[in-house]
Order: C-alpha cells, then structure tokens, then sequence
C-alpha cells in the first residue's frame, strides 16, 4: 500500500510520520532531537546542519521500517527562523530561531513607527523580535561582518530544500511569517526590504504549498534511500499544518496547540486584523490563511517547573503525569493561587520580550498541587487571552481542537475545556503538523480537488465545558489581567536591572 511522510522540522526536534493511502492510519513515526544554544542573554540558536542531520535520519528510518519509499513527501516547518549564507549555500553564522529576542528593541521602535500598521496589514506578521525582518534589521546594525557577506537570508526549511534541490525556494505560509511579503499580492513587500536594507536577491524564489519537485539528486538518493520517483511537496509552517492535521479548516473551530510554545489558531477565506494584539494571518494556500495568535510560554513553562523549579532532573512523561493527577484534586482557581507565566518574554497579545513570570496570592495553605493547578492554569489563561483578541477580529470559536504533546494529559484538556467554555477534541495526539505536511502531499501527488481528511481509527475524545468552573475561572482570569497591568513596569525594571549585571 502506498504511503505519504509528513515531515515537521520543529524546534526541538525533526519529527516524520507516514501515514497511509486512505489516510486512516499512522504506519510509521520518527523523531530526531537537537540542541538550542544560548550564548548570550536572549539568543537563541541552532546547529543547520544538525538540523540536516535529524532530517536524514528519519526518512531512512522511516523507509527502512517500512520497507519501501513514500509516494510523497511534504514538509512542515517552525516558524520565523534566519540563517545568513553565503554565495556557496554555506551559513556563515548560527540559525536565529523564533525565540531569538536580540532585535526586541528595533521591534518596539518599528512597532511604535509611522508605518507599523501598513507594515502589520501589508505582510500579516506581527511586529516583534521573532519576526524574521527584524532579525535581519539586527545583524545590518550589530553584525555587519555577518550582514554583509550574506548572499541570501533564508529559513530553516529553504535551508533543507536547497540542500535537497540546490535551488533557493520558499512557500508562501513559511514566507508569510517572515514580515517580508505582501500576503495579499503574493509578492515580496518592497518597503519591508528597504527596512532590512536588502534586495529580492537576497531572498529565495516564491511558491505556493503545493509546489512540488521529482528531481532528487543521484547522490542524496543513496543518502535518504529514495529513488528519483519520489515526489517532494514544499508544503508551509508549522502552524497552518496543524490545522489542517487537526482537520480544523472550517469556521468555528481553532486548532490549539501546546508543544514547546502554543498557539490558537482559525481558518478563513481573509486575514482578520487586530492591531492592538497583533494576531497573525498566515497562509495555507491560494485560498485558506490561518489566523492566530503565538504564546511564548507553552510546555517549556511546565518543563521549566518540574526540572528546575522542583528539581526533577531530566523529568519523564511519568513525572509530569503523576503532578498533573495531582493537581486535579485541588479546586478550580487554585484557591487564590494566580500564576504568570511569562517566563520567556510574551508574544501575543503582549509581544514584550523583556517581561516576566510571577506567582501570586500564595498563603501557607498552598502545596506543590497548588502550583502545578496554578502553573497549568496561567499557560491556559495566556492562550484564553489570545482566543478572546482572535474572537474580536475573526468571530466565535465554537470548538477546539487540541494538538501538541499536552493533548496526553487530561486534566489540562478539562481544565483547557472549562476556561474557554467550549467542547475540546483531543486527535492525532501530537502529529498534527506532520500530518498536515503527508496530508498536502497526498492532495498534490492524487491531484485532488481538496485535501483529504485524516481519520485516526480511535475516534477523537470529547471534554465538555462544566459551567460552574468556568465562572470561577473567570474571576482568577480578571485578577490574571489586572495583575499583569499592574506588575508590568517592574518586570521591564527588573529585566533591565538583570541586563546591567
């Protein structure tokens, strides 16, 4: 039977998932890990050609425990990633990743310019040191060694396919993330370029998802154990793909997503603006954007809690199962226990790097249980927050549909359920931007009218809202708001004061 791999470059890791003709049935999963580097405060930074690495290996483990090649190949991509390279292909310095927050400064002074709507509305990225432009805006100012040798400036998944086709090309999803684009015209935005002080030539070559190629390269055929037959599919961003392995493309429903980060997430046949909050208008192609907003603070806050706030070295899946049981015994809100989780800065709809995270209300009564519920509950109200900016612009969401490695765990689904007041779905467990990737591999490959629909075999669970949760929660969320209001200077003092040494 054939099959089609859906391949998502994270930011963890590089994760493959082959799924099969009737799209009913995972067959395969492979995942390969990479480091993110840290050398100064707020850098972020990763290894491309680890990444390259982590690619290889898991096509050949793919199609080595399946025995024979994909039909297709579709790709996935994080978001908002920059690699100066130089005339030869060759990066010249490390891969800026989403997280990356040196250009905050150019981006609140962009932000508060003149031209900061024309430049939000034109390219539909939110104006904030994630976004590519002010990455490269960055190294024109600070590294002009770097600026200057730099023959193109791409992204992780151009990155991968020049190595793959020896050809600078980008899709229009993982390109309208870039603050580059006029996403409307499909086009590279010209006042953006004279912003990072480059040319088109600086960039790759636009395409929409469904471009594909068949013309693998002899040698990289032995490399990945594929034949020339193969057909590759450039596919889009992470984001976008989630929705569509979710199956949440229809009015109504969002796609919710908690992995390292999170994200709420809509489809629509226009970009929905909200310029107070920014929320991002991405596109799935030629007729779908997905409309959203971004969390800094997902699963790496809880991570964050049990490795080194309780200390609970290289914590395992158990580890985080056993709190969280824990956890539900205490009552909704936490009794009085309010958390910020800001501990990476905030994307929407805050977009501040330099603001942090707080624990509030704490009293003798409270216990680790206390925390856990609080923690949980702070990560679920900054998603709750970007839901409501996304409501005002883009309408009502009437079902959420979960993905990420959270979806594990059902006390956050119940807990995530009674803040948003809506039914939650929890499907495709955590693959739902490979999915997304196999699955626009598959409606290119068979010519599709439209894509086909990933139907897991276990049919998706069902978490009901509990009204009486959802007023209590909403009590914690309003001192959550206020809180923030109110503690927001001085956390921008203390990051200042933490940057003075």
């Amino acid at each position: 039977m054939a099959y089609f791999l859906g391949v998502d470059i994270g930011t963890g890791s590089t994760k493959a998932v082959a799924i099969n003709e009737t799209t009913d049935e995972v067959l395969s999963v492979e995942q390969a890990s990479y480091p993110t580097f840290h050398p100064q405060a707020l850098y972020s930074e990763q290894d491309p050609d680890q990444i390259w690495s982590a690619f290889v290996q898991c096509i050949n483990r793919i199609v080595k425990r399946i025995g024979y090649p994909p039909e297709a190949i579709g790709f996935s991509t994080a978001m908002h990633s920059v690699i100066p390279v130089d005339d030869k292909g060759a990066p010249i310095s490390s891969m800026m990743i989403w997280a990356d927050g040196r250009s905050a400064a150019i981006a609140r002074d962009l932000r508060e310019s003149d031209g900061a709507r024309q430049l939000y509305e034109s390219t539909g990225t939110p104006i904030h040191a994630m976004n590519p432009l002010c990455k490269i805006m960055w190294l024109r100012r600070h590294a002009p060694e770097v600026f200057t040798k730099a023959a193109k400036f791409i992204s992780i998944k151009e990155y991968i396919w020049y190595k793959l086709f020896n050809t600078y090309q980008v899709d229009h999803s993982a390109a309208s993330g870039g603050g580059l684009m006029d996403i409307l015209g499909r086009k590279w935005f010209r006042p953006a370029l004279e912003l990072a002080g480059i040319s088109e030539n600086n960039l790759s070559e636009l395409v929409p998802t469904n471009y594909s190629r068949r013309d693998l390269p002899a040698e990289l055929q032995n490399t990945l154990s594929l034949p020339a037959s193969t057909l590759f599919v450039i596919g889009g961003g992470d984001g976008c793909l989630a929705n569509l392995g979710s199956n949440a493309i229809t009015g109504g429903v969002a796609c919710l997503t908690i992995g390292t980060s999170g994200a709420v997430r809509v489809a629509s046949d226009a970009p929905h603006y909200d310029f107070p909050s920014m929320t991002f208008n991405y596109i799935l192609d030629s007729e779908t954007f997905i409309c959203g907003g971004p969390v800094n603070n997902g699963g790496v806050v809880l991570k964050w809690y049990v490795e080194d706030f309780l200390e609970r070295a290289s914590a395992q899946a158990g580890d985080y199962s056993e709190l969280l049981s824990r956890a539900a015994s205490v009552s909704p809100g936490s009794e009085g226990l309010v958390f910020l989780p800001y501990l990476a800065g905030e994307r929407a709809p805050i977009w501040d790097s330099t603001v942090s995270g707080a624990f509030f209300g704490i009293t003798v009564r409270h216990k680790q249980r206390h925390f856990t519920r609080a923690v949980v509950e702070g990560i679920t109200f900054a998603l709750y927050q970007v839901a409501g900016a996304l409501q005002h612009a883009s309408g009502k969401i009437t079902q959420i549909n979960a993905s990420g490695g959270f979806v594990s765990s059902r006390e956050w689904l119940q807990i995530l359920s009674d803040i948003f007041n809506t039914t939650v779905y929890r499907n495709n467990t955590e693959d739902a931007s490979s999915i997304g990737a196999a699955l626009i591999a598959a409606r290119t490959s068979r010519s599709l009218d439209s894509y086909p629909v990933f139907r897991d075999k276990n049919p998706p669970e069902t978490f009901l809202p509990n009204a009486g949760h959802h007023a209590r929660y909403m009590k914690s969320f309003d001192v959550f708001k206020r809180l923030f209001q109110k503690t927001k200077l001085e956390m921008e003092t203390m990051n200042q004061l933490n940057a003075e040494g």
